[in-house]
């Protein structure tokens, strides 16, 4: 015999001092329906609680995607905040020399087959965070950043023309350089110079 066999063999023999069996039964109903309301309850307060939480979390960010990520910025890695909405992005770092800060953005819209345009997607404002880059110093010098690599290509100018080839792991970019009139990158050859006039 079972324990509850047993305790129902026991429970059958005592009275229920006057009651009917009809008032016992309703009377543990009562009891279970009080249990789910607490339940009820309960989950209705987490739940209120996690969408409170959510909203706060999309006030502070006014809709956008934040986080704290690690750039690669004039060849020094750097943790900053980036903001991402509406294909756009910015985020602020302090590698300049006196200590400042320096709020740097970006983004735009990608043209589809169709000719419809659309905002950036993450991917793709994180894939332009990662490109070379391009500085012209006061002091006439031309710097080219790309991860941690810092390239004086000053002297590397053939009438007004640069290319330079970047490698980082596995991954390796083509760049051409027109003096002070832009650069682009390619990740299959060294693009011509005339195609971003």
């Amino acid at each position: 015999m079972t324990d509850k066999e047993q305790y129902k063999k026991v429970f059958d023999k005592v009275a229920s001092f006057g009651m009917e069996p009809l008032e016992v039964y309703r009377l543990m109903q009562k009891k279970r329906k009080h249990t789910y309301i607490h339940k009820a309850a309960a989950a209705a307060a987490a739940a209120a609680l996690i969408v409170c939480s959510t909203g706060v979390a999309y006030a502070a960010n006014v809709g956008g995607i934040q986080r704290t990520i690690q750039l690669w910025v004039h060849g020094d890695q750097t943790n900053a905040e980036l903001v991402i909405e509406d294909g756009n992005y910015s985020y602020s770092v302090s590698y300049q020399e006196d200590g400042s800060a320096q709020t740097i953005s970006g983004g735009g819209v990608a043209i589809e087959d169709d000719g419809t345009e659309r905002p950036l997607t993450e991917e793709e404002i994180m894939t332009e965070l990662y490109m070379p880059e391009v500085e012209y110093k006061e002091d006439g010098t031309v710097w080219v950043y790309y991860y941690n690599q810092k390239i004086d290509v000053t002297d590397s100018f053939e009438d007004g023309v640069c290319y330079v080839k970047l490698v980082n792991g596995d991954e390796t970019r083509y760049l051409t350089i027109k003096y002070d009139d832009g650069y682009s990158v390619s990740s299959q050859k060294y693009p011509s110079p005339d195609s971003f006039n």
